[in-house]
């Protein structure tokens, strides 16, 4: 099987939850991995760039009307992707902490890993 073909098999047979864990995991790795450098560089910007045009992407997912999350819920991440954009700017103007960026995209991952393939919560 070529590697398209997987993707493409993946991608149709994937739970969306479990991509979206995927995405942020490669993304929060990435900024971990700029920030260690401690240099404001390449990777860095390239790291918080793409950890930008996620959130505006699920921030955009948030404006359509037939998203079934709670208002309360879209609303909370249409804030965080405002926020991430303002801090991502300040990290690269003013030297601001990587770290939390990082973290939020821990928290979003635990909310996430925390619900089953339905998309139902799991008891905790």
């Amino acid at each position: 099987m070529s590697l398209q073909a997987y993707k493409k098999t993946l991608q149709t047979t994937d739970n969306p939850r479990n991509t979206e864990y995927r995405l942020f995991a490669e993304i929060t790795r990435d900024l971990m991995e700029a920030a260690s450098s401690g240099k404001r560089d390449k990777p860095l910007v390239l790291a918080l760039d793409r950890n930008r045009t996620l959130w505006q992407a699920l921030a955009s997912d948030c404006r359509d009307p037939g998203n079934k999350m709670s208002d309360q819920l879209r609303a909370s991440i249409i804030s965080l992707s405002i926020w991430v954009t303002k801090h991502s700017g300040a990290i690269m103007r003013a030297g601001e902490d990587v770290q939390d960026l990082i973290e939020v995209n821990r928290i979003i991952m635990k909310g996430l890993a925390a619900q089953n393939a339905d998309g139902a919560p799991v008891a905790s």
